[in-house]
């Protein structure tokens, strides 16, 4: 394997894959473009009923082997028109309230993308004794309309979705940054992985089911869903965490990430010790920089749908370490996106047919 992973192409289908907008349960454009990346290093696609996408090598093995990103992003739903045409929304997943101020936003509607912003009083008139802060009640959007009859005509009603437009970008030569990192980047890099075992040409003696799961945001519920459907024995989930290095940021019940030190193992009940142990070693063995995270209860991760889905499924996480969360402005380092790429690529040539990690055995 070569140093770099990301190749011109690559990053030309990054680009695309993240500045199309996928918001929970409307995914399937992002999907499509996906499958096909994703379609020379596959065997076969299935999809279904809510849209998660699954590409496969080795269709006919009964051992089934899942590496899993979630393909939705966070956005708003229309929830109110008031008479003088302003918009309130309500969230889809888990929107920041506190940036949305001066954000210029996409309505979707049946006739296409309608610019709006969200407005937000100026400075001046507010009272600086009482400030109001931003929140999910108070802000709302303008498209420019005199009235709600005026909103209704440009195509806008209760339930259309809101996306942000920003792009993506890179800074400083090796910090990706857009808006839905979270988690089209997971998406991105088990592609990255299929297209390695493809130019490679690594057999695995398993059938891999590339898996991008829908509504993540709002529960981990394409997880469940797929879950069910595969029927896995093994499951690594990738997603992004918090590096935790930035200001106004507390460690000590945070943890500690940092971007460009790696990907971060987690420890927590969901996670099968014996599979996490594998991955441990396997960045050992392969000089992989990593860091560790313990997560309390949950992951808060669609590690958790497949953990505890089919009477138990060995399933382990690997997060990317990620900064501004949940803002228009995620930011990911290269160096990270190529080493998760890589200790996934390279467990995967660890695991047997029939491995169970029993810790009985």
């Amino acid at each position: 394997m070569t140093t770099s992973i990301l190749n011109d192409k690559s990053l030309k289908f990054l680009e695309e894959y993240l500045n199309n907008a996928a918001p929970t349960g409307y995914e399937w454009d992002g999907q499509k473009l996906w499958m096909n990346y994703l379609k020379p290093y596959v065997d076969e696609f299935f999809t279904d009923t809510y849209g998660t996408a699954v590409g496969v090598i080795n269709p006919k093995a009964k051992f089934k082997v899942v590496i899993e990103g979630h393909a939705d992003e966070i956005s708003w739903y229309v929830n109110y028109i008031c008479d003088s045409g302003l918009l309130y929304v309500i969230r889809n997943g888990g929107s920041d309230h506190q940036i949305a101020p001066s954000k210029i936003v996409n309505i979707h509607t049946k006739k296409g993308i309608i610019k709006g912003v969200f407005g937000w009083p100026a400075i001046h008139t507010r009272d600086k004794a009482k400030e109001e802060t931003p929140k999910p009640e108070n802000i709302f959007i303008d498209v420019g309309a005199k009235d709600k009859e005026e909103v209704e005509n440009m195509g806008i009603h209760v339930g259309c979705v809101i996306t942000y437009p920003d792009q993506f970008h890179i800074l400083n030569g090796d910090k990706f940054v857009c808006r839905a990192l979270d988690n089209r980047m997971g998406g991105f890099m088990i592609a990255e992985v299929a297209r390695l075992l493809h130019e490679n040409k690594n057999k695995l003696p398993f059938g891999l089911y590339i898996t991008n799961s829908v509504q993540e945001e709002i529960g981990l519920r394409g997880a469940e869903m797929i879950a069910e459907r595969i029927k896995p024995n093994i499951a690594i989930v990738t997603d992004v965490t918090h590096d935790t290095t930035t200001p106004m940021i507390d460690k000590k019940k945070q943890g500690m990430a940092e971007i460009g030190c790696g990907p971060v193992i987690a420890y927590a009940p969901a996670v099968q010790q014996k599979l996490r142990d594998l991955i441990v070693d396997t960045a050992e063995k392969n000089m992989i920089p990593f860091q560790r995270a313990a997560l309390s209860r949950a992951t808060g991760t669609d590690t958790d749908a497949f953990a505890y889905s089919n009477g138990g499924v060995a399933s382990a996480l690997i997060s990317l370490p990620l900064r501004y969360m949940h803002t228009t402005v995620e930011m990911v380092h290269r160096n990270d996106v190529e080493n998760v790429i890589k200790l996934i690529y390279e467990t995967l040539l660890n695991i047997k047919d029939g491995e169970t990690f029993s810790y009985f055995e």
